[in-house]
């Protein structure tokens, strides 16, 4: 069926250090963008905010950073909050989590092909569903080889595709598989130079048909870091972030000099695990 749209899935990985309006837009971007290609469907939007592990400086706990993310999010209809990367003791690879959310979508198919197809009682609910090995199950006229899976699109601001040229912070294998696999959306200022920057790398040129640009032309320069700063300095962050989450950050005192000077001197997480493994990186010892 040409009509088809393909079903797309928005994974947002970063600090959230705190979650601001821009991170809440570029959802709405991204979404606007897909749905005026005529070509997707934007199912579902994920938050997922990275661990303590990574030891960014003025990283505050992720249990703290969840919560204003879910606070953000109570009232959208289809962007949600996902912990399973946060909750993980070591820091993981942007490639891993959107590995892991793929194969949950899949494995939901599976369930959800089940489910359809004959009621499953409460005691065997629990359990894993086993895909029926002998028989498939096929709907009325409807082949389950045509259903496609959703894709997980990675979603980020210009200034995360440009951390790729950054030695030691990605691999180059990883960033390939996630512009080959899987694809990227990334917001741009009007303006921004990321054409420039795909042109100029081998990896992200040969999979440029899979790098979605979005030109944001309704400019937001919110940062997590300014708002930290204003925070710091006794000044106003409303309209910056949602309310909700304004009220979380007076109520617990969120942001001070001392928060932003935790892992002060501590090396991120990926520049110390990729100067550690030489056969993906160049770093010397």
């Amino acid at each position: 069926d040409p009509d088809r749209k393909t079903e797309v899935v928005l994974l947002a990985c970063g600090s959230f250090n705190p979650i601001t309006n821009m991170h809440l837009r570029l959802f709405e971007l991204a979404k606007d963008y897909f749905h005026e290609t005529g070509k997707y469907k934007v199912i579902k939007g994920i938050i997922s905010p990275v661990g303590d592990a990574y030891k960014k400086k003025g990283l505050i706990s992720a249990n703290h950073r969840v919560t204003m993310a879910k606070l953000a999010t109570k009232n959208s209809d289809w962007v949600e909050v996902d912990d399973w990367e946060s909750c993980q003791s070591e820091w993981l690879e942007t490639l891993k989590v959107l590995r892991y959310h793929h194969q949950k979508l899949l494995s939901a198919d599976v369930t959800n092909s089940l489910q359809d197809a004959a009621p499953i009682t409460k005691l065997g609910r629990k359990r894993k569903q086993e895909p029926n090995r002998h028989e498939p199950i096929k709907k009325k006229n409807q082949s389950p080889v045509l259903k496609s899976v959703p894709q997980v699109k990675l979603l980020c601001g210009s200034d995360m595709l440009e951390s790729f040229g950054i030695p030691n912070l990605w691999k180059l294998e990883d960033i390939a598989e996630i512009v080959e696999k899987h694809g990227l959306v990334c917001i741009s200022r009007a303006g921004n130079n990321v054409q420039k920057f795909i042109y100029e790398s081998d990896i992200l040129w040969r999979h440029k048909n899979n790098i979605h640009l979005v030109e944001e032309w309704i400019t937001n320069d919110i940062s997590s870091t300014k708002i930290r700063r204003a925070l710091r300095r006794g000044q106003s962050i409303r309209y910056l972030v949602p309310d909700v989450v304004r009220a979380y950050i007076e109520k617990n005192e969120l942001y001070g000099p001392e928060s932003e000077d935790r892992n002060a001197g501590v090396v991120l997480a990926p520049l110390q695990k990729h100067a550690r493994d030489p056969e993906s990186s160049q770093a010397p010892d």
